[in-house]
């Protein structure tokens, strides 16, 4: 058996069960950064062969090193690096694998799309230098190829969370009245599920629901979150006369009262980029709606398929929300339960850790 070695910055909570794939097919050996970050990280006790290095800030902050980077990964056959464009240990393995003849593979977001000459100059050398990339979506896949990449070395693994935990809680689930009785109406409901923050532009939703009461169509939202911006989202909400017809959540950690205020919602609504909160309703069985400037979205915006889980608006622009939650509903009232089904295809088929890890074995062994 090959010895693979991952080797990544900050372990991510919600790579817990693509890491523990890894340990039993590969009986892999994980290096992970460490340091002061408030970040939500992994337990890595999870796992058999854990060796913790540092993760050093340099310079003005956003470069960054691990010091014995490259001394861990010594007896590895095949290295997938995810340190990152700006980790100077990440320069450093590519280089040194070239000398010892080692496999490195990226595991990287790749392009945006909105890069500028010299970020794509650096970007050519960056994956020039290892023997292919896992990229988080086609999107960027497909503009790498464009932008001269062998596509046989390009590999899209997408992105996962806690699958099976949330397959299990997706079983349990049933249709409720938990919304009509806390709201006192059968208007569609909006959901967003998430920190309340700036960036995620949740003031948009407030304003796109004015807009579309003023024309006689009304609907419910639900803020699940907690964050920054949740006294000027309700100051709004009141100027806005919508207060009885948004309900401020609050933060909620316990993932089957989640999983029922998503399965029970119509849509969810996300201004701000997509992120991982797409693949977290889908689950559920909620499509979602996001902005169309995919430049600057993240790669989860591919779990949007247009017309069948989710739909798309023009980049801050509040009648074309408004527009679009109009239109999805006009075409969608009366299939939710198709809605989820294509919700659920969508992740079942693309965006779980068993897609992931067979991504990763074809590489390995060959395959692709």
């Amino acid at each position: 058996m090959k010895k693979i070695c991952l080797i990544t910055q900050i372990p991510s909570h919600y790579r817990k069960l693509i890491y523990i794939f890894l340990d039993h097919q590969f009986n892999c050996k994980f290096i992970f950064g460490h340091n002061n970050s408030t970040v939500k990280s992994l337990d890595t006790s999870l796992y058999r062969d854990v060796t913790e290095i540092p993760c050093m800030s340099i310079g003005n902050g956003r470069w960054y090193i691990m010091p014995g980077a490259i001394h861990s990964i010594r007896k590895s056959d095949v290295v997938i690096n995810d340190m990152g464009i700006l980790c100077v240990s990440s320069w450093l393995l590519l280089i040194y694998s070239k000398i010892t003849h080692q496999r490195v593979y990226l595991w990287d977001h790749g392009w945006y799309g909105r890069e500028g000459f010299v970020k794509k100059w650096v970007k050519r050398i960056y994956f020039g230098l290892a023997d292919g990339a896992f990229i988080y979506g086609n999107y960027a896949r497909n503009l790498m190829v464009k932008n001269g990449f062998d596509g046989n070395k390009l590999y899209v693994i997408h992105n996962s969370l806690d699958y099976a935990s949330q397959i299990l809680l997706r079983k349990s689930l049933a249709i409720s009245k938990l919304y009509q009785e806390h709201f006192g109406n059968n208007n569609p409901v909006l959901c967003f599920i998430g920190r309340l923050t700036p960036v995620k532009k949740l003031n948009l939703i407030l304003e796109a629901v004015h807009h579309l009461k003023m024309k006689g169509e009304n609907f419910n939202i639900i803020y699940i979150g907690d964050g920054e911006m949740m006294n000027s989202l309700r100051a709004e909400a009141e100027e806005l006369h919508l207060l009885n017809n948004v309900w401020f959540y609050g933060a909620c950690y316990d993932e089957k009262t989640n999983a029922e205020l998503l399965y029970n919602a119509d849509i969810c609504v996300a201004p701000g980029n997509i992120g991982l909160t797409a693949m977290h309703t889908m689950m559920f069985g909620c499509p979602c709606i996001s902005h169309n400037d995919f430049p600057w979205q993240m790669p989860e915006f591919e779990a949007i398929k247009e017309g069948v889980t989710g739909s798309f608006f023009k980049h801050n622009d509040v009648e074309s929300l408004a527009d679009t939650i109009s239109h999805w509903f006009s075409l969608h009232a009366n299939d939710r339960e198709d809605v989820r089904k294509a919700c659920y295809k969508e992740i079942d088929e693309n965006w779980t850790p068993e897609y992931q890890i067979n991504v990763i074995k074809d590489v390995i062994y060959g395959k692709h």
